[in-house]
């Protein structure tokens, strides 16, 4: 097993806990403490739900929607703006372009046409069993 193994699980595991696990546990309690600290403390909305489950219902169905909605406005128009500035700051992506660029112009020598090609290729061959 190479050195990167352990990295790549550690990326996995990094992922899968701030991806899924903790946003189900976060979610969870979110509902939870908001049930707990505004529904049973003002009297008319603890008499409206007065079971946690009517609650959770009416709280996913509102919050959903809304979600989806934020999420739409955050695809169409904000994440541009976020891989614009990741792209600014991708040093390995810079290099990258130039590179493409450099060979478009007939720039770049044979040996680095080669080399970029190489590793390129590398990369399109990897499995997932590598990962």
């Amino acid at each position: 097993m190479s050195s990167n193994w352990f990295r790549r699980r550690w990326f996995d595991f990094r992922l899968g806990h701030s991806v899924y696990l903790i946003f189900l546990l976060s979610f969870s309690n979110f509902i939870l403490i908001f049930h707990r600290l505004l529904i049973e403390r003002v009297e008319f909305l603890n008499d409206i739900f007065s079971e946690l489950w009517m609650f959770i219902v009416l709280f996913v169905v509102i919050y959903f929607p809304i979600s989806i909605a934020v999420g739409a406005w955050h695809r169409k128009t904000q994440i541009k703006i976020e891989n614009e500035q990741a792209l600014l700051n991708n040093p390995f992506m810079a290099r990258n372009f130039r590179m493409m660029i450099d060979i478009i112009e007939g720039k770049a020598s044979k040996d680095e046409v080669q080399k970029f090609r190489e590793f390129l290729t590398k990369i399109e061959k990897k499995s997932d069993s590598e990962f």
